[in-house]
Order: C-alpha cells, then structure tokens, then sequence
C-alpha cells in the first residue's frame, strides 16, 4: 500500500506538469483551431531566460520565475502576433506547419545562445522528503502540485470573472457569432497564445529540476502534454487536467510495476486507443456535423 501511494504522489506531480502543458495546447486549439506545436520550445526558451535572471540579473528564485513566466506570455504574444496572424486565412495545416517550424528556429537559437549542454536549474524548495504516515513525500513535488493547482485555478477564475476571459470562451464556442457581435477575434487569439505560454514556461520551469535544461528537454513533456489533451478531450479545459493528472498517475503505476522502459510506449499506446475508442477523449464533446 505504501509503494501505491508513494507512485500515487509521483503520478500526481508528474500529472500536474503534464496539465498545464495539455490546458496550454487546448487553450490554442480552441481559439484557433490549430495546435501549437512550438509550445515545448516557446517553454524552453522562457525556462532559459529564468536561470538567466536568477544567475545573471541576481534575481530571488520566485522573481526570476515570474520573470520568466511574463517572457513567455511575451514571446507567445509576439509568435502570434508576427507569424500566426497574418495567416488566420490559411488553411489550419498551413498554420501547423508554421508553429512547428517555429519551434525548430527556437531551437535552434536557444542552442546558438546557450549550446546543447545540459544545465542544472534549481529545484523550487529542496530539502529532505517529508513523511506523510510513512510515505516520504518530496516537498518539491507539493510545491509543483501547489504551483500547478494555483496557475489552473488563476485561469479558471480568469475565463469565469472577467471581461476578456469570456470574450475568449464566447470565441471558442462561435468564432463567426462572435465576430458578429463585436468582439475583437484577434485581440482573443493573441491572449489565448500569451496564456498557453506562460502556462508552458511554468511548467518548462517546474520540470527543469528534475531533468536537466538544455535545448531538447520539453521534447518529451510536449508528446506527454499532447496525449494528455486527447485523453481528456482536445476541447475540453477541464478534460486536459483530468487527462494530465490520469496519464501521469498511470505512467508512473506503469513504471513503478512494471518498467520505466514503458513509460513512453504507455503515451503513444494510450493516445492511440483514445482516438479509436472515443475520438473526443474523456470529457470532449464529439464534433457536430450539420447534413
């Protein structure tokens, strides 16, 4: 029982990291209808810009993880504004293709910048584990989940209370009878890219202490992110923390039982049944089709 919770704990906090990359990518693809696939770079690059200020600028931990946070928001702000928008009337392939061919170019100048060896970025508490009726609970896992939870529950309240929050859910219910109605659909799109990053610069962040930072380091939490929205239903917010917190509790279950080699053949399996089984994913709602 100890060992199920303890791989519970580690499930959890993985899970939470692949939520906030999943409500990322869902956060775009709403809006838009595309999937950024340049999320992993864009959380990449911010993550880099976070060790900077703390080891250059002679930021405190936390400030340098806002700093690096608003630098995602920025530059998500900014791919959009200069790469997307000018192609809203192209097909959504053509749109994908862009994103993906962004994140090559910031992969590239991230290894340019900084090389390809890896760097330690600091963990955000440290210290022993805390023992929690016998199971040893890392505290930098609680501080993972308690970022995690806090960033979903800021953007929760932030599509529920205000203004522009619920001009971006009236966009992704009904682009046309939004437009109609006077909302500026690329003011929307620009905030919907500007929170998808600065949820993957947290989550670039929070993951870099337990790899390493180097350019390629979010390639993996990117597919995990990705498997994630498809478990838990690519148009459903909640579904992408549902489907985050299921695929890291069941890939550690699947690690801690039976191999770690499985972990990513667990993903790609997983995504794979989804989509014969139930295309919407797990709190999706299936496409309607007007005939």
């Amino acid at each position: 029982m100890i060992t199920v919770l303890q791989n519970l704990v580690g499930g959890l906090s993985a899970g939470s990291l692949y939520a906030l990359v999943a409500v990322g990518l869902v956060t775009v693809f709403k809006a838009t209808g595309i999937i950024n696939f340049a999320q992993g770079e864009i959380a990449m690059v911010a993550t880099f810009l976070g060790l900077v200020a703390l080891q250059q600028m002679g930021l405190g931990y936390w400030e340098a993880f806002l700093f690096g946070t608003l630098a995602a928001a920025a530059l998500g702000l900014l791919l959009e504004r200069l790469f997307l928008r000018p192609l809203l009337h192209v097909s959504h392939v053509s749109q994908i293709m862009v994103t993906i061919g962004l994140g090559m170019i910031l992969n590239g100048m991230a290894g340019l910048q900084w090389g390809y060896e890896p760097r330690a970025f600091p963990a955000p508490v440290g210290g022993a584990p805390l023992n929690l009726g016998g199971v040893a609970v890392s505290a930098d896992h609680l501080a993972v989940l308690g970022v995690a939870v806090v960033a979903m529950s800021a953007l929760f309240l932030f599509y529920r209370y205000t203004r522009l929050g619920a001009a971006v859910r009236a966009v992704a219910q009904n682009l046309p009878a939004a437009q109609l109605m006077g909302i500026p659909a690329g003011r929307v799109f620009a905030v919907s890219w500007a929170v998808a990053a600065g949820l993957g610069g947290i989550a670039g962040m929070l993951i870099a202490p337990a790899t390493s930072l180097e350019p390629n380091f979010m390639a993996e939490v990117l597919i995990k992110g990705f498997a994630a929205a498809i478990l838990g239903g690519i148009t459903s917010l909640p579904g992408a923390v549902v489907g985050g917190l299921l695929l890291g509790v069941l890939e550690t279950a699947v690690a801690g039982f039976v191999s770690t080699d499985l972990k990513n053949v667990f993903s790609f399996s997983l995504i794979l049944l989804v989509l014969i089984l139930r295309p919407h994913g797990l709190l999706g709602q299936p496409a309607a089709r007007r005939v």
